[in-house]
């Protein structure tokens, strides 16, 4: 099964350039590692995810609102929200490969690897469980039970040494466990040491009159020295949220599996500002609208789980992930947190402002607390294309592939083909380009025959194919074939902009949330 995966995760990768979704950055200078450019049709599909969150979370919600902070920010920022001081990883080294690892992912695969054997023994008993047998379920269970335990051991001892930040510890687990460099196949490992992920430059044009400033590692402090902005000029009343998509920059100890971690990415997230006492209600409503966002996509719920925080931040009263199933396993795609007011206080304690509301039902003035949720764009591209990668074998025994991408996503809604590159068709076709193009990513393609022409689009992911034949010269119909069935239906003309309408449009998958 791991290898099937892996392979799947290669041949998305390997799709993923081939068609114009993400290409190396830099490449014909042998590429910079872990960074990526998103090509044209990746650019459309990202835009696409970003207004879909967008709307979802601003123009739908009449308390939030939308914000563009700088990416330069005033560096005492950094020293108000922690991350000068403890915005770090626990790093380790293998000696004999000089292979560095994020100590904690290590120890976190390792529970994961022991999660595949439970799930394989659920598996095998399900088919044994046919016809029932007692011995079976009992040597299933004993096992199931077994593994458990060894995981909520390790989770309890992990939870211990990082709440005391005891690295030495977190070395000594990874020993216990016998957890092997993945290159050189020993457990010869540094000792674990903490390493900054903050990347600084100099703001000045002359070096000895500069400052050390920082690329922000999150977009969430520029909503927070914001917050009294929006508040008083939007004249907000809680609760009420500021949402804000850009981008960040961590510099990664292993920045790895292609676009899921890099050293620049881009980050959605919505800051919610509510009432002291009311966080947790709130926590607990944005973690059930944030999953049905998600599954209104269409993945597949069997595919999204929660996962609570191993170790809380200081300040921070609950604070769960929502993890979705990729090729390489359940990883981070959103995080949910009820912050309590520990960023607004932070920041009116070192800027010497009052960040305060006057809340005139409790005719008193308080520091509001927050919930957030916050989802990596680029992880969130991740997991729907390698979720609508497909290949699948035909009756004639080719094999089709193809991009399965929800219809409202798609970088190009429709592909309009003449059939022929003569008798009137192209002009009939690009004058109904011309016309759906208002309203639609559409695209015109005449190269090669119509079959060949339908596998390319199927590859690249557009939902419908819209052909223009001799026959549409007399009766003013075209035939329009689905990329998901291959079925064709042949309607008017005059229809095509509605027909397209209906199953392609963002507004219609919003009704459903």
């Amino acid at each position: 099964m791991a290898a099937v995966t892996e392979d799947l995760f290669k041949n998305v990768i390997s799709h993923a350039k081939e068609y114009g979704y993400v290409f190396p950055s830099s490449e014909i200078y042998d590429g910079l590692s872990s960074v990526y450019d998103y090509g044209q049709y990746g650019v459309e599909l990202k835009k696409n995810i970003r207004e879909y969150w967008w709307r979802a979370m601003v123009q739908m919600h009449e308390n939030i609102v939308g914000l563009d902070a700088s990416i330069f920010m005033h560096p005492t920022t950094w020293k108000a929200s922690g991350h000068v001081d403890a915005f770090s990883d626990p790093l380790i080294d293998n000696k004999d490969s000089n292979k560095r690892y994020r100590a904690d992912v290590l120890i976190e695969d390792h529970m994961a690897k022991i999660e595949e054997k439970i799930n394989k023994e659920v598996e095998k008993a399900a088919k044994r469980f046919e016809k029932f047998d007692a011995q079976v379920f009992k040597t299933t269970n004993a096992r199931v039970l077994e593994y458990q335990a060894k995981i909520d051991e390790i989770e309890a001892r992990f939870k211990t040494a990082l709440e005391t930040d005891n690295l030495a510890e977190v070395k000594q687990i990874i020993v216990d466990l016998e957890i092997v460099c993945t290159v050189s196949g020993t457990r010869n490992w540094t000792d674990v040491r903490q390493f900054n992920l903050m990347f600084n430059t100099q703001l000045g044009s002359v070096s000895e009159e500069s400052s050390t400033i920082y690329l922000r590692p999150e977009t969430a402090q520029g909503i927070f020295v914001n917050y009294l902005n929006v508040q008083k000029t939007g004249r907000m009343k809680l609760p009420f949220g500021i949402a804000q998509t850009g981008k960040a920059f961590r510099n990664e100890i292993v920045a790895r599996q292609f676009i899921f971690r890099m050293r620049e990415f881009e980050q959605m997230e919505m800051q919610f500002f509510v009432a002291p006492g009311d966080d947790m209600k709130y926590y607990e409503e944005w973690k059930t609208k944030r999953m049905a966002w998600h599954n209104s996509i269409g993945l597949g719920a069997n595919k999204y789980r929660f996962h609570d925080h191993i170790k809380l931040a200081h300040y921070a009263k609950a604070a769960c992930d929502i993890e979705f199933q990729f090729p390489f396993g359940f990883k981070e795609l959103e995080g949910i947190h009820a912050r309590g007011n520990f960023d607004l206080s932070q920041h009116e304690l070192f800027s010497g402002k009052k960040l305060q509301y006057f809340d005139p039902e409790r005719n008193e003035s308080y520091v509001p607390c927050v919930v957030e949720t916050s989802v990596g764009l680029d992880r969130l591209f991740l997991s729907i294309l390698s979720t609508a990668y497909t290949e699948e074998k035909l009756e004639d025994g080719s094999i089709r592939t193809a991009l399965n991408l929800p219809a409202f996503l798609a970088p190009i809604k429709a592909a309009i083909l003449p059939l022929v590159k003569k008798d009137g068709l192209p002009e009939v076709a690009k004058k109904l380009m011309n016309e759906l193009k208002y309203d639609h990513m559409v695209q015109y393609d005449e190269k090669d025959t119509v079959g060949k022409r339908y596998r390319r689009q199927d590859a690249i992911g557009t939902p419908y194919c819209i052909t223009i034949d001799h026959d549409t010269l007399t009766d003013n119909a075209v035939t329009i074939r689905s990329r998901d069935t291959m079925t064709q239906v042949r309607i008017p003309l005059t229809e095509v902009n509605e027909y397209l309408r209906l199953r392609t449009s963002m507004t219609e998958v919003l009704k459903t949330l």
